[in-house]
């Protein structure tokens, strides 16, 4: 039992404790560097909430779009939730990463799993797959930025070290061969305890999920799953882009032709927000702000004006978020009444 105990604290902690700590201290590190009182004025004069209206609205649509998108993936494996059902499951994770980081992409697949009457690791597999290529897609927007906006990132890691730090020990053969041999240590480990009931578990599991992680290569609808994906990244840019709009100082880019009108300091402020939100924190809170506020500082614009218009957009996607949720709960309620009947 005291074992159990702790697997639950040990496992509370990694879910709840982490994130939200490590929210709290880049936050304290954000407004640390940040005026709050200049960064409340900037929020209280010269804003047009409409374009922040407008991007919250187009959050909706990307939903739409990733729901759309996971459908054609777990119809090819035979599992055919209502549409309505996958952009609730949708609506449910982001709603739920803002309190439970990660444990969103769980929540859906369990979801659409238990509905469906699906087995549970494939549906994973699919979510799997499905994070894979939102993967692949910020390494093509990356790569995009290093050949379009150079200059700026690379005044980005010289006012960043930090930043150059970690390319060189992406460049460092030995990080390289150190990550080489872990896999090989764990392949070692799996292949002297195959015939271990444990291993055959595993085994078992891992061949459910790359059904679903393999699911994309022989869907009959890549072309179209390639589309949305385009259009998903495509409306998430946009997102960013009008709220541009809204503010005067990113307003100013956007008149600017050599900045070609504000889409290249958007795109740099978009690629560095993507990669922040790797990091585990809840709703992308504390990190995904610091990635904007450095994108838009690359182009003069100062630490408070950048704070005021993360924390404003993240605000406006946030509250979007909240309604999305308790819909997605009334929708689930209303459901299982339906199907009690």
């Amino acid at each position: 039992m005291s074992g159990l105990k702790t697997d639950k604290i040990i496992s509370m902690t990694v879910r709840i404790v982490v994130p939200l700590a490590l929210t709290i201290l880049l936050l304290y590190y954000l407004f640390k560097k940040v005026n709050f009182s200049e960064m409340m004025e900037i929020i209280s004069h010269g804003v047009d909430y409409w374009w922040i209206l407008f991007a919250m609205l187009l959050s909706i649509v990307s939903h739409i779009i990733r729901a759309a998108r996971w459908r054609l993936q777990l119809d090819s494996l035979g599992i055919r939730p209502p549409f309505m059902a996958l952009c609730c499951s949708i609506f449910g994770c982001y709603a739920l990463n803002l309190v439970f980081p990660r444990l969103g992409e769980i929540w859906r697949c369990t979801y659409i799993a238990k509905r469906q009457k699906a087995p549970m690791t494939t549906v994973l597999g699919s979510m799997v797959s499905d994070r894979l290529a939102d993967t692949l897609a910020v390494a093509t927007l990356l790569l995009l930025t290093f050949i379009i906006a150079a200059p700026a990132l690379e005044a980005f890691l010289t006012k960043y070290p930090i930043g150059r730090d970690m390319l060189k020990l992406a460049a460092d053969p030995l990080t390289w061969v150190s990550l080489f041999g872990f896999c090989g240590i764990c392949l070692l480990l799996l292949w002297i305890g195959r015939n271990s009931g444990f291993v055959g578990k595993l085994k078992n599991w891992g061949k459910e999920l790359w059904q679903g992680f393999a699911s994309v290569a022989r869907m009959k609808g890549r072309g179209r799953f390639i589309l949305l994906t385009f259009l998903l990244w495509g409306c998430y840019y946009l997102q960013l882009y009008v709220a541009f709009f809204a503010f005067p100082f990113t307003r100013e880019l956007c008149s600017e032709p050599g900045l070609a009108f504000g889409l290249v300091p958007c795109l740099v402020a978009f690629v560095l927000s993507s990669i922040g939100m790797a990091v585990p924190s809840n709703g992308g809170l504390g990190p995904w702000n610091i990635a904007i506020m450095f994108g838009l500082a690359i182009y003069g614009i100062s630490d408070a004006q950048g704070t005021a218009f993360s924390m404003l957009q993240w605000t406006g996607q946030t509250v979007m978020l909240v309604i999305l949720g308790i819909y997605t709960m009334a929708y689930i309620i209303f459901s299982k009444k339906n199907v009690s009947r």
